[in-house]
């Protein structure tokens, strides 16, 4: 038995749809099995919350009087990209302030206009007859500016390794705080809840899909830089880092519960962001997918002391056990911490699930499907002839 995109949607439409978010979906196929859980239920709200670095927005200041191509643009003194159109800019979430260290970032500038915070703009030009402006000095909001839009090129990691650190020195790292001689261990995926872990080989999930984005509607734009297919799997999903999504959305409709700036201590800022997926259970295949719970899916453990992009696996280890507060390494039990927020991807899972039984939200069939199939290449030091 299978549905369709349009049968799913017209459920919605008329109030019938059944809707669970992931954790009740793998409760129902413990109780009923896959083919009675496949027939009864049409969506499965998935989420995450955590560090997304590869993240930003585009921001339309609108024009000055008299107009400014600006060449040079900071917000809260946070410098943001301008080679684009005369008052276009792109700030990015790790960017740092200019002139007091990484004290204060891009995701913080984020987070205040989704706060409905001001913040100030200074830019500057080199003035042309159309635009012969050099320099601004305002405060803009939300409020003020014409488009402000998230546009992330890497969401959504499918899978992400465990770190830990054998050395003898303190590592300040994205991954946190590694405490020397495996004191800790840290991780960042929300797991059995996580979208690309409940839809492994993206059926569902393609170009043009509607998503939940920082407590807005967003939809996924393109696949997300170093996505790749060619990883170890394991009760059939990836067991390290894969696939990853490119998104966009309204920053207007964000909410602050969902978008927040996040510093790593003498590491730098990422984005705190809330991402959900919902998932169309068209068949018994995608229900099974669906079913995959935390002891069945693993992780492989790296030390960050070895400073090289080609660091071993230590061991793998599964959700289950990152979960349980300690893992087993080298014969010594280590504390592990998520950075990664699964209360907050549960509430996403729950408000996505209100979102389409109110008739809010409906699901949207992919324009266009991710490779089946793709290597990530590394950067070599290469000669002209051999780039």
């Amino acid at each position: 038995m299978s549905k369709s995109y349009e049968e799913i949607n017209s459920k919605i439409d008329s109030g019938d749809a059944v809707v669970l978010t992931a954790e009740e979906l793998k409760a129902a196929v413990q109780e009923h099995g896959v083919e009675r859980t496949a027939k009864e239920v049409d969506v499965v709200t998935t989420g995450t919350f955590g560090a997304m670095c590869s993240s930003g927005a585009f921001i339309n200041f609108g024009h000055a009087e008299p107009p400014i191509k600006m060449t040079k643009v900071w917000l809260n003194d946070v410098p943001a990209y301008t080679g684009l159109a005369a008052v276009d800019a792109y700030i990015g979430a790790t960017e740092l302030r200019d002139g007091d260290g990484m004290e204060y970032g891009g995701a913080k500038v984020i987070e205040e206009l989704v706060s409905g915070k001001p913040v100030k703009l200074r830019a500057t030009a080199y003035g042309t007859d159309c635009y012969p402006r050099k320099s601004i000095e305002t405060y803009i909001s939300l409020r003020t500016v014409n488009q402000a839009f998230l546009f992330n090129p890497r969401n959504m990691y499918q899978n992400y390794a465990v770190a830990t650190n054998s050395s003898d020195d303190l590592l300040y790292t994205y991954m946190g705080k590694l405490l020397p001689r495996h004191g800790n261990a840290t991780f960042c995926s929300a797991g059995q809840l996580s979208p690309l872990l409940n839809d492994p080989k993206l059926r569902t999930i393609g170009l043009g899909t509607r998503i939940f984005l920082g407590g807005g509607v967003g939809y996924v734009s393109w696949e997300g830089t170093q996505f790749k297919t060619n990883v170890p799997e394991k009760n059939g999903v990836p067991a390290a880092a894969a696939r990853a999504l490119a998104v966009i959305g309204d920053l207007k409709q964000m909410s602050p519960d969902y978008v927040r700036g996040l510093y790593f201590h003498k590491y730098g800022w990422s984005l705190g962001l809330g991402i959900g997926v919902p998932i169309p259970a068209l068949d018994e295949d995608i229900v099974r997918s669906l079913s995959i719970t935390d002891d069945k899916i693993f992780a492989p453990v790296l030390d960050y002391a070895v400073r090289s992009r080609a660091r071993k696996p230590m061991k793998e280890v599964s959700y289950a056990q990152l979960r349980s507060g300690s893992i087993d390494i080298n014969g010594k039990e280590v504390r592990t911490s998520s950075l990664s927020s699964y209360r907050k991807a549960l509430d996403i899972t729950k408000e996505l699930k209100k979102w389409i039984q109110d008739k809010r939200f409906h699901l949207s069939r992919p324009v266009e499907p991710f490779p089946a199939e793709q290597v990530q290449r590394p950067l070599e030091i290469n000669s002209r002839t051999e780039a």
